[in-house]
Formats: C-alpha cells, structure tokens, sequence
C-alpha cells in the first residue's frame, strides 16, 4: 500500500508542474532520487507517464525532462483518489460510532 500512496504523489506533483526537475520532484516528495527514479520508472513502465528530454543547451549535456500523464494516468490518479476518500470516510464514520458510544 506504502508504493501505491508514492506513485500517488508522484502522480499528483506531476500532475500539476509537469516541468519538475527530478531533484527538485525528490525534494518536494521527501523521496531519495533513487525512490523518485524507481517510482518514475514503475508509473513509465505500467504506461501511466510518458516521459519526454528536452535539450537545456546547445551542447546537449543538461536535459530537461518533461513528464507527462497518459490517459491511463489520469484514470489511475482518479481511482486512487476514490479509493483514499473511501478509506477517510470509513475512518471518519468508525470515528463517529466511536464517539456516540
């Protein structure tokens, strides 16, 4: 459930500033570049993000990388926002009995 919850928020960040430098994606995450590097490659590899190089400079050694979400990513990214408000609503009603009690 942990790696589900990451490539959620990874999904979300990118959804909303698709320009993210991997670095600056990491940090804002809290992830390693290794965990942000794998998560990447899962959402890519599961055809959920397209990711797309971009040259920086004329002498092609910076590359930006554009992340894009599919179609598919899009509906994964609904589905498991569906499935977190699922889950607080369940919490919050648990919550709730508790309190009548």
């Amino acid at each position: 459930m942990k790696h589900t919850k990451d490539l959620f928020e990874v999904l979300r960040r990118l959804n909303s500033r698709p320009k993210y430098s991997q670095r600056d994606l990491a940090k804002d995450l809290g992830f390693s570049l290794g965990k942000l590097n794998y998560c990447l490659k899962s959402l890519n590899e599961k055809g959920l993000v397209k990711i797309k190089n971009f040259v920086q400079n004329k002498h092609k050694t910076h590359y930006i990388k554009k992340y894009v979400l599919t179609a598919k990513g899009i509906k994964f990214r609904i589905h498991l926002t569906m499935e977190f408000m699922k889950k607080k609503m369940a919490e919050y009603e648990e919550l709730k009995n508790e309190i009548k009690k």
